[in-house]
This record gives C-alpha cells, structure tokens and sequence, in this order.
C-alpha cells in the first residue's frame, strides 16, 4: 500500500481547528483550564469523527478517549495539556504567516491531534480506532499511566502524535527520562563566630553535584545532569539546607537500575550531614524494535521518510515498555517545543493527515488477515 491515492483533507479546515485547540489555553497542573480544553477536544473529535468523546477525571484533570467501535486494533495517543502558563496567548496569539502556523502549543501537541483526527476522518470505516488524548503527559503522566496501558494492551498498536522529529522524520526510540532530588540537611551556625559548629549543606551538595554528574555514560547515551540548585539563606549564616535536581536520560532497562540504584546509595561526606533522595526515571526506555514494524508500514506509505532515536520522552515510552509496537513523531513537521518559537509547517498537514489514514488502514489490514 502506498498514498498514491491520497485523500483530501482541507488544511483550511484544520488551521480552523487548531486556532479553536490553541486559544484554549491548558497549562499542566491547572484544573479549570484543563476542563474548559478537554471539553473543546472532544467537541473538536465529535465534530469530525461523530460518536461521543468521554470525559475521564483523573487528578490531574479530565483526559479524552474516543473509540470508533468495534475490536480496538489501533491507539490514537496525545495530549492536551501544555508547558505555557495563562496569558501566553496574549502575548504571542495564533498566526499563520509565511508557511507556519504559531500560538503555545501548535508543535507540541496540538497540531498533531489535529492532523490525526483530520486523518481519521477521511476512512470510510473507524471502528477499531481509539483516540486517548491525555492532560498531564508534560509533567510526567503520572494520572494517565494505568489508562494508557490499559487501552495500548486493549489495542494492540499505538501511534503517537509528538511533534515529528528534525526534518519531519517519525521518532522510532526515545530514552528513558527521569527527575530526581537530592536533599541534603546540614546544620545552621554563624559563619563569622562559629563557622566550625556548623555543618555546611553547600559544601556536601557541592561534593555530591561532582559525584553525581560522574554518573553519566554518554558513550551509552545515558546523560546525568545537575539542573537546579539551592542553598542558603543569608551570606552570615552556615546553610542547612540543600537542593539539588537532576535530569537522568538513558538507553537500556540495565541503565535505568544502575543509575537508580547509585542515587540510592549516595552518603554525605560531611558528618553529621543526611541526604534524602527522591525521584526515579519514571518514563521507561522506549527501544527501536518497538517502532519497527510500524515504521516499515509508514515507510511503504511515505518512501523517504527517516527515523530516528531522540533524547526527549512521551507517553509512547510506557506503552512500548509494555511490548505494544509503538511509533512516535507522527505528529505536527515544525519545531520550537516549549519555546516563543515554536511552529508547524503549514505545508505539511496534508500530507501528516494522510499518513494516518494509510497507517490505521494497513494495522487494520495487518491484524486482520
């Protein structure tokens, strides 16, 4: 199968739905925003797909799941929720000028859910199509996890809608990401009359950020990065307390236990200091063999097209850990994720839109022979 015979999709149409998607802003974490977006995506999904779109509370907000009917065979997976805070549309509204559209969130992700719904809309028959479009997967999908593997087992195959990867190629891997803290107490003392009674939280964070950037193995990709830090209160007084945050990204399921497995061991230096340790790396590998397959459909619908292994991580992570053959980056071609620079390519949605309808074909097709 190949997409000489596209279908035709209104890019007009979907720069129309994604100017409504984006001027409902949905920064992570806020609860009456996400509710006003989660109900606009299901009225957008309805609209264009019929059927009803439920509301799924979670404690993070409400998350949206659309299902075609018949056996699940194919998972539709995003997000609506956004890095942006409220107000950021103000100050950068949605434009389309020069090829691109702009606005918080047309990259990341809601260029791509429209694109895919737009995509789903052109087949003659969606059953066996799901859509889960969740509202906390920017800060680390902790309400959706369960959900999301549920439908990816019930499904059997996930496609992902991230923004695509440099150059509009498909992300066949993602490394497994994680945050952790690192808190370290001391004690208080006056820094000019009895430095010497105090236990320096400054200091031991200091030794500890050498020891824990000395975790990294980029010859393995794995990457340890001190990323925040604080200490101290006032430049008389000994500190107490210390922070530090790190960023971890690995490879391999053996990293992600070596490097957890070290921040558990960490000891302070100084006497009488104590360290707590909290954080994990919480989205799992998500390895190319998970993608294979998938690829290999996408790249008879769409000779040319390149995949690749990137650093960042999705909720495709979780659902390629669990074996389900999971392909990411089908979303929005453009670029700025999480930046005032963000943008999709205009020129681009047609054919992103098409892929779908060729990618959720041939799943059908294949598991149903």
């Amino acid at each position: 199968m190949t997409m000489d015979k596209r279908t035709e999709v209104s890019v007009e149409a979907m720069l129309e739905d994604l100017r409504i998607l984006v001027e409902v802003e949905s920064p992570s974490r806020d609860l009456e925003a996400l509710n006003a977006s989660a109900k606009t995506v299901a009225a957008f999904i309805e609209d264009r797909l019929g059927g009803k779109a439920a509301l799924v509370t979670g404690e993070a907000g409400p998350h949206v799941h659309w299902s075609g009917g018949g056996e699940p065979r194919v998972l539709v997976l995003g997000h609506h929720d956004t890095v942006f805070p409220l107000g950021t549309l103000e100050r950068r509204p949605f434009r389309v000028a020069d090829g691109h559209a702009t606005g918080p969130g047309v990259f990341d992700m809601l260029g791509g859910l429209v694109q895919a719904v737009h995509g789903l809309a052109a087949l003659d028959d969606r059953s066996g199509v799901e859509i889960l479009v969740t509202c906390d997967e920017e800060v680390g999908s902790a309400s959706s996890r369960t959900l999301i593997e549920e439908r990816a087992r019930a499904c059997g195959a996930v496609l992902v809608f991230e923004g695509a990867a440099d150059g509009g190629g498909l992300k066949t891997g993602r490394k497994g990401c994680g945050t952790f803290q690192v808190s370290i107490t001391g004690r208080a003392s006056h820094a000019g009359l009895e430095p010497a009674a105090g236990v320096n939280a400054l200091i031991e964070s200091a030794r500890q950020v050498l020891d824990i950037a000395a975790l990294s193995r980029p010859d393995i990709g794995t990457t340890v990065t001190p990323t925040v830090a604080s200490a101290g209160t006032l430049d008389n007084v000994v500190p107490a307390q210390a922070t530090v945050i790190v960023d971890v990204r690995v490879e391999s399921a053996a990293e992600k236990e070596r490097i957890e497995s070290a921040f558990a061991a960490l000891v302070p230096y100084l006497d009488e200091a104590e360290i707590v340790v909290t954080g994990a790396v919480g989205r799992p590998p998500m390895p190319e063999t998970a993608a294979a397959g998938l690829f290999e459909m996408a790249r008879r619908l769409l000779p040319g097209i390149e995949g690749k292994a990137v650093g960042g991580g999705s909720d495709g992570n979780f659902t390629a850990a669990l074996g389900v053959p999971t392909l990411d980056g089908l979303g929005a071609v453009g670029g700025g994720a999480h930046a005032d620079h963000e943008y999709l390519v205009v020129g681009s949605m047609a054919e992103r839109a098409n892929l779908v309808t060729g990618l959720a074909t041939a799943i059908r097709d294949a598991r149903e022979r």
